[in-house]
């Protein structure tokens, strides 16, 4: 199990890598928009940023989600400036709760501690990837995810999830497939939006926008991916919750 674990860092090496000083070409972020719309909708995300002007983050992430984020350039820190550019009449906040090497039912258990003396307006809960290294049962790993779900929506937060990444190489190392079917079932079940971060990626890396195959490059790539993920985070947060920016300008 070591072993294989040792194998799938290594394939994963391209989002694990801090950040480069150099400057990276501006990247490709096109994104076709059936992956950023969802039947399910943000209606706290809406109420609170009409309301109040306000829209408070907590992202929920494993290993993938802490690269590169202490100085801003990972997918959090990369979609909080989107949202901001975005809304600029929103004071928007993102925090990112680091849950390294834990499987969904350690994240589920543990929600009432992630969460204590906060308030999101909505929680982003990436998860799948552990569970998928670690082969848990796909039953076991829906009881976790329907639970955290279930948990989150009567604190009041919206919630949206994230599945996991895409790596081809990865791809030969675990399966994917019976987690990311769970994810799915659960979104809709609850009737919460799902970011499709597996088919993103898969679909970036299919169409030459970036390729994932490559790790020699992984400091530049890393920083990139991290940069599209964010801004098509940002996006999916405002189509989910039914934003128009244009009408928020006019009402202030």
């Amino acid at each position: 199990m070591k072993a294989i674990a040792g194998l799938i860092a290594l394939a994963l090496l391209w989002s694990t890598v801090p950040a480069s000083a150099e400057n990276a070409p501006p990247p490709n972020c096109e994104v076709p928009a059936h992956f950023l719309a969802s039947e399910a909708t943000l209606k706290k995300v809406a109420e609170t940023v009409k309301t109040e002007g306000r829209l408070d983050i907590m992202v929920i992430g494993s290993r993938s989600a802490t690269v590169l984020a202490p100085d801003g350039t990972g997918f959090p820190g990369r979609m909080e400036a989107a949202l901001r550019d975005k809304l600029p009449t929103v004071k928007v906040n993102v925090n990112l709760q680091l849950q390294i090497k834990k499987t969904a039912a350690d994240v589920s258990g543990d929600l009432a501690r992630i969460l204590e003396g906060k308030q999101p307006t909505l929680v982003i809960w990436q998860t799948g990837t552990v569970d998928a290294m670690r082969a848990v049962d796909p039953d076991d790993f829906r009881t976790a995810v329907d639970e955290g779900v279930t948990a989150l929506q009567k604190r009041g937060a919206d919630v949206a999830l994230m599945n996991l990444q895409y790596g081809p190489r990865m791809e030969t190392m675990i399966t994917t497939a019976p987690y990311l079917d769970v994810m799915r079932v659960v979104a809709q079940q609850h009737e919460v939006p799902l970011f499709d971060r597996f088919a993103i990626m898969h679909h970036w890396n299919e169409t030459g926008q970036f390729d994932l195959f490559n790790n020699s490059r992984g400091i530049e790539l890393a920083k990139r991916v991290h940069d599209c993920l964010g801004r098509a985070l940002a996006t999916f947060v405002i189509e989910a919750a039914r934003i128009k920016p244009a009408e928020l300008r006019t009402q202030q």
